[in-house]
């Protein structure tokens, strides 16, 4: 199907998961630890980033494979999204939601380029 063998080979893959590994972290953390709804949502979106690649990998077609990217790229601004709503309510300092934001920005724009590509070598 691509010039990967399995999801592992994937960069934007493994970027996704070491997002959602500082997701967990952070929301281990003061104040998240007391409001299970935001950790959970924020958690939810993070992860999913990551396994809707997987999953569309596993379908073995491009198309399939490109309509969880774009599930990816939206979880990606979902998670953006729940980290403005954070940082506004005081759970994130500046620093930690621009750097997260600006994760998530390069990672949908990697996700996006993926689809890119794989539309071109059907």
């Amino acid at each position: 199907m691509s010039t990967f063998k399995c999801t592992e080979e994937i960069e934007t893959w493994k970027e996704a998961v070491e997002l959602a590994v500082d997701v967990y972290r952070i929301t281990d953390l003061d104040p998240f630890k007391h409001d299970f709804s935001l950790k959970d949502q924020l958690r939810r979106s993070a992860i999913s980033i990551s396994s809707n690649i997987a999953e569309g990998f596993e379908r073995e077609t491009h198309k399939e494979f490109i309509r969880f990217l774009f599930f990816a790229k939206g979880s990606c601004g979902e998670l953006r999204s729940q980290l403005y709503v954070s940082q506004r309510i005081g759970f994130l300092d500046e620093n930690i939601y621009d750097r997260l934001k600006n994760r998530c920005k390069m990672l949908s724009s990697k996700i996006q380029s993926l689809i890119n590509y794989l539309k071109s070598v059907k």
